[in-house]
Formats: structure tokens, sequence, C-alpha cells
């Protein structure tokens, strides 16, 4: 199309001047001759006969040979401009094609820059252009000349911007060498490019989700793609009995002993419980595969398609989005600088518990910045390594109390004292002004003007719902609760659903709401997975939560557990039989939603013993706090109680009134020895 243009720029100055000399022959013709009429025919214009002006016949017939000469050679440069350009298009496509195998043969080289060579090197008769500023407009010149080259060109433009690295769609050249991005994780080829079932996210929604697809559909193929480097695991033992073990290699080995005294690993399954993910496509039987490592970086739900940071994608029928949340860290903190960031931990995931069992036998302070589960959990777990290693631990919080804004004030307070006893030193009522890093040492300053120095920080302030992929996906963020909003089916599209963490779902019993805790993983990511093989259930099943200040002392709560609603709390006298190392012995398990079933008790036996209401008292070994709302139980702790859950879940799940809940008290039968 270049060579068209030039040739039409050399003839287009002869074209103009025979058009001229035709013109001025014409008027003279009409002037000298009043019978001529002044259209001169175009007979007299070919044969030169007849009419005045001298020689204006011998002019015109130039002007015809002039343009029809332009005419033949604009077609046939055309003709050979489009042969030119098939015959790129034809070597472009069998380049594109046999680029994986050099890719293969490649993977193992070091990382090196593209190399763009100039349209002039891949084309000697091709004239220089500036890729931005040309080529644009002669594209669009070629399409306008010859849109039935677009048609067929498009199509394959498109496949190959899809298919090649970002790099190589920019560069109009070939290029033998690999981006970086391209080298810096495995070949595409090592997984399916279309799954039944993908789900995104590695915890324990998606292993929950994975064992009931397999348990509906035995054959299904099943692939999960995480961010970590690990299998799925259980993150409760990370706060809790991981920190109890007596062996120096736990951090190496992630197995521990549960309160029952039974040893097991942190991790769901072995690796051979899952299929490689290259073998899961042609599997006969399914299996489930995981994809360590990767990250889902764009979602597309008309294609029914995952893009990952690598580049690669992968297709699906059905998809759980299962990500979980990203630790919150305090904004004094995060604008502190490098040095204070480095001595942060923010605990999450296996890697945070071996760092900070690292430090924690390195330093001689460590300072804990939140009251919540996670806050006081660590807190008694590195309190009781406090004495053997010489370690000071701090805990500090903006409530008056630990866990201040779940339990009611007074049993907030009895709390704190037994945190106190675990070797925790408490700084109540801290809100926190500034942080920096002072004489290799942190100094925490605080509204009020106290002042603490420490070595190391962990921030246990909350979670934030991984809600990336809202953007490209198009779906809805709750905007009071955060989290992808689904339905009471926890769907969020019509193939797409949402489960864990992440899912801020419609409960038909509590209206919507955002559950953060191991057991509600479990239900939500298993009824997920049920749904996803063609049920329609609703969220239903009321999911518990734990936590455990050590083995003596442990709550289970569901439900709302709010301490700024007005609160019942009836307690009774606690036996050795009431602690969590008790109740593990006892149900034979250290996870204790393990021995949850989703039964609900039908006609519990009360006991006959009296209840107490108790509002204030010095001890609080065991009992029940009702959590109301419009007079109606919304939420129930069970502390030092425990195997009575169904109890708890069928009251809420009547949702009625009760004039004297000394009397549901009795339904756990808490005065029982």
């Amino acid at each position: 199309m270049l060579k068209c243009r030039t040739a039409w720029n050399k003839l287009a100055p002869l074209a103009r001047s025979s058009s001229t000399v035709c013109r001025r022959n014409v008027r003279g013709t009409g002037l000298t001759n009043g019978r001529t009429p002044i259209c001169v025919p175009a007979t007299h214009m070919s044969s030169g006969a007849g009419g005045g002006g001298g020689g204006g016949g011998w002019d015109n017939t130039i002007y015809a040979v002039l343009v029809g000469a332009a005419c033949v050679g604009g077609m046939t440069l055309t003709y050979k401009t489009l042969k030119e350009d098939q015959r790129r298009y034809e070597e472009r496509i069998a380049e594109i094609a046999s680029r994986p195998h050099r890719q293969e043969a490649l993977t193992s080289s070091e990382p090196a820059e593209l190399e763009v060579v100039p349209s002039s090197e891949a084309d000697p008769t091709a004239p220089e252009v500036e890729v931005e500023a040309e080529v644009a407009p002669e594209v669009e010149v070629e399409a306008a000349v010859a849109p039935e080259v677009e048609a067929v060109v498009a199509p394959e433009v498109e496949a190959e911007l899809i298919a090649a690295p970002a790099t190589e769609a920019v560069s109009p050249s070939e290029s033998t060498e690999l981006p970086p991005a391209a080298e810096s994780k495995p070949s595409s080829a090592t997984f399916p490019s279309h799954v039944p079932y993908l789900l995104i996210g590695g915890g324990t929604a998606s292993f929950a989700a994975a064992r009931s697809i397999r348990a509906r559909d035995p054959n299904a193929k099943v692939l999960i793609v995480t961010e970590e480097p690990d299998l799925p695991y259980m993150r409760p033992p990370l706060s809790k009995e991981l920190w109890f073990s007596d062996d120096s290699s736990v951090t190496e080995t992630l197995r521990f002993k549960q309160w029952n005294g039974k040893e097991r690993s942190i991790y769901f399954q072995p690796p051979s419980f899952y299929i490689k993910a290259e073998e899961l496509g042609s599997s006969e039987n399914g299996g489930v595969a995981v994809l360590t490592g990767r990250k889902v970086v764009h979602m597309d739900v008309r294609g029914n398609k995952i893009k990952m940071d690598d580049g690669s994608e992968i297709s699906y029928d059905k998809c759980l989005i299962a990500t979980g949340g990203i630790p919150r860290n305090l904004q004094v903190i995060e604008r502190a600088g490098e040095e204070v960031m480095k001595r942060t931990t923010l605990f999450r995931k296996i890697e945070d518990f071996k760092a900070l069992d690292k430090v924690s036998r390195n330093v001689k302070s460590i300072t804990i910045i939140g009251g919540g589960f996670l806050g006081s959990e660590l807190a008694c777990a590195l309190g009781r390594k406090s004495s053997e290693f010489g370690l000071e631990v701090v805990q500090m919080f903006p409530e008056k109390g630990n866990m201040g804004k779940v339990l009611p004030e007074y049993l907030s307070n009895w709390t704190t004292e037994r945190v106190k006893r675990e070797g925790v030193k408490i700084i109540s009522e801290a809100l926190v002004k500034s942080v920096s890093f002072i004489d290799d040492e942190l100094e925490i300053t605080l509204k009020d003007g106290r002042v603490v120095k420490t070595d190391h920080i962990v921030s246990a302030v909350g979670l934030e719902p991984n809600v990336d992929l809202a953007k490209s996906a198009g779906l809805e963020v709750d905007s009071d609760f955060g989290g992808y909003r689904v339905n009471a089916e926890l769907q969020a599209r019509s193939n797409i659903w949402v489960a864990g963490d992440a899912a801020c779902f419609y409960d038909i019993r509590l209206g919507r709401r955002r559950v953060e805790h191991h057991d509600h993983a479990v239900v939500s990511g298993r009824l997920a997975g049920e749904n996803m093989t063609g049920t329609s259930k609703p969220y239903w099943h009321q999911s518990m939560f734990w936590s455990d200040l050590g083995p003596d002392v442990g709550y289970e709560a569901i439900g709302i557990v709010d301490s700024s609603l007005p609160t019942v709390g009836v307690f009774a006298k606690a036996t050795a039989k009431d602690t969590p190392k008790a109740a593990a012995e006892q149900s034979g398990t250290g996870i204790r939603s393990e021995s949850e079933t989703e039964d609900t008790a039908t006609s519990p036996v009360a006991s006959t013993s009296p209840a107490t209401v108790v509002e204030h008292k010095d001890d609080y070994g065991k009992g029940v706090i009702f959590y109301l709302r419009d007079k109606v139980v919304v939420g129930i702790v069970l502390w030092n109680v425990f195997n009575r859950m169904p109890v708890a879940r069928k009251i809420i799940k009547d949702g009625e009134e009760h004039a004297d809940l000394n009397e549901v008290a009795k339904l756990f039968n808490i005065h029982e020895d």
C-alpha cells in the first residue's frame, strides 16, 4: 500500500498538467467556433480531429494514456502488495504455531530483554516508518482499500494477542527470546486449559468445596489455584496448638499434639491425596489438583475463564471464589518507614508462624496490638514461652478488656486477668499515635502520652476480605460488611459461587452477614460445592466458632455475638472436665468443628437444677451468654461448655422470644457435674 501511494504521488502532477491543458483547449474551441458545443464529444478527444485549438487533440491523447497507465500501475502494485501481505500473514501464522515449541526449548535460558527489530529490517523493500506514529494510519488506509483482507486477518490477530505476551503484541517483529514473566513460572502446558470445576483460593473453604463436589460427583475434575506455596491446610493451629508443641522442629514438620494428646499434621491431606495438574484432564476418575504459587489477576465471567499472573488462562464450567482475607495493618505502622515494617508481623500464613517463632527466640520483647481472637490467642501462646526464653510479651488494645467487642464487659475483664496469669503484660484503652525506630528499638507512642518500647510488633487488628477480582469480574462488593455479595445459595452469578471469609451472604435467619471463622469456611465451602453440582440449598446451617486461651479456658459461639447487644449470662461452678483439653479428649478431636454435625437438637432434656442469672461475679467457671436483638436470641456463647452446639443452633433457628432465659439455660445442662 505504501508503494501504491508513492506511485500515485509521482503520476499525480502529470495528470493534473494534462487536465489543465485539456480544459484550456475546450474553452478555446468554444470561443472560436460558435457552432461547436462547449462540451467536446468524446470522439474528438480521442481522435484529435475537428475543433480548433491547434494541438489540443494530441494533449488529450497524452492525458488519456497517462491516466490509463496510472490505473494499470496502481492495480498492479495493489495486487503485488496484497500478495506480499498474504505471504507475510502465512509466515506469521506459522511462527505463532511454532512458538510453544520454542518456549519449551528456552525455558531454561536466562531472562533477557526483547529486541525490537525495525520494520525496515523485517522487510527490506518496505519504506521506513515510525512504529507509533505511522503504522496506525497505514493500517487504516489498507483497511479502507482492501476490506476483505481485514475480515480475514482480524480474528487471527485477536487470537494472537490472547496467546502471545503483551510485549510481542506491541512489536510487529519476531523475537526468539522469552519475556521474563514467562520464564519465572512453569510452562502453561503443565495444567489443563479447561476444567469443569475451578476453585480460586487454597484455604479451608476451597478444600471443603472440593471434597463436597467429589462426594456428589465421584468423577469430578477439580482444580484449586492458590497464591500460597503450600497445599490446603487449617489455620487455627497456627495461633493455638502449634505454640504448645514440645517438638523443637515443629516449624518444619508442622505437626502438633491436640489437647487430647493425639498428633496430627496441619495439612488436611498428604500430597498423595491430590492428582498432578497435568494429569487432571486425562484422568478417567477425575480428582483434585492444586496449582500453588499462582495468582488469579483477571476474571472474564462472560467467557468463563480466568487469567493468572504469568499470563496463562484457564476456562471453566463452574467457579468458586474463596480468596479469604488479607491482614489489616495500622496506618501509623505503614507510614513509619522500612525499619518499622521489617520488625512488624501480620499473622496469617504458615510463613508468618515460622517467622514469629524465630523472632520469639531472638528478641527480648514482643508487643501484640489487638485484643480480638487472634491477638489474645497469640498473647497467651507467647506468654507461655516468656519464662523459658526470658521474653517480655505485651498486649495492647483500645477496649477495656480482652475480646471487648465480643464478650460482655464483666466477662471481658475476667478474661483479661486470665491472660495476665499467662505472663502477658496488658495495656488497655490504648490508641496508637505513632511508631518509630530509635536506637535499635521500636517506640510506640499512645495518644494519651504513654510510650512502649519493644523489639517486635505483631499487628492483629482484623482482616480485610480479598476482593481483588471484583472489578474485572463485575461482582458486587457489600458496602457495609465487605466481601462479595452473594445470595442465600452463596451464588454471585449464574456459574460463580463465593465461600469463606470473602463471602457476604444472606443468612435466612439473621440477615446479611460476613463471617471470618474456620467452621464458617467449612460450612460455606461445603454448601457452595453442593450447589455447584446442581443442588440449590440455602445457607441455613449456623456455623460456630471457638477460641482457646490455653488448654484450660475456651469458648464456643454461634450467631451474632456483639458486646453492644443486650446480654444475659447464666453461670455455674466449673469442674475438671470443663476445659478445652477435657472436651477434646471426650470428643476425640482437637479441631472441635470437626465433631460438629448438621443435626440440630430436637428435644433436649433440660436439667432440673436451678439456674442463676449472673451479671457481676468474680469467678465464671462455665456458663451460657445469650445475645438479644428485639428480645430474640441471635447469638450464644458457651463458656467452657462443650458439645452442646446443636442445642444453641436450634434456639437461634427457631427465632422465638423467651420470657425466662433461666429455663433456656437448663437445656445446656450446665449444672450437671
